[in-house]
Order: C-alpha cells, then structure tokens, then sequence
C-alpha cells in the first residue's frame, strides 16, 4: 500500500474548491499541498455513510482492490469516480478508510 491523502469532512466552504456533482461532493485538490490534506464537503442530498461524512480518512493506493476489501467491513462498494479510478472505503478500528485502484 502507498500512502495517497488524507481526507478531513467539513461543512464549510475552503479554498480551491472542486465541485463533483456526480458524487454530490465538493473537494479541495490534495496535491496541491506536500502532505496530501483534502477538504471534503458532502452535499446535503448525499448518500454515504455518516462515518464517510463525518470522520476523517485515509486513503491508500493498492494493487488489488478486490483482494484488499475480503473480509473487510465495507462502507462504499467499490466504484469509479474518475476514468483509470476505482475506489471502495473499509471501516478499520471505527475509522473509515479509503483504498484505491488506478488502471
């Protein structure tokens, strides 16, 4: 696994925001700082676990999401918000946990 970013929820608006409506979303670019810091702000009609919406989260790169996620408690199913993306999030220890597939 390799360390990507770290995502931190909040419900106010921040600098370089990135509206993703096909995920009903609203993110900061976690590149754009040394240590992978991304902003998160879900929108009101939402659909995600409340522990997606309201803690923070890791995120990892790994080679085989499928194999990574068996046995895991899933929070997200695995899906493709961008092209050559697949992501799912895990809860691990009450902590959410994202884990991702590039292609």
């Amino acid at each position: 696994m390799k360390f990507n970013h770290i995502g931190i929820p909040t419900t106010e608006h921040f600098d370089g925001e990135i509206e993703l409506p096909h995920l009903k979303m609203t993110v900061s670019d976690h590149e754009n700082n040394p240590y992978g810091v991304q902003w998160q702000r879900y929108w009101e009609d939402a659909v995600y676990p409340e522990i997606v919406k309201k803690v923070p989260h890791v995120a990892f790169e790994v080679e085989d999401l499928q194999a990574e996620i068996v046995g895991k408690k899933v929070l997200i199913e695995p899906n493709s918000p961008s092209d050559g993306l697949t992501v799912a999030f895990i809860e691990i220890n009450g902590a959410p946990v994202e884990l991702m597939e590039y292609s």
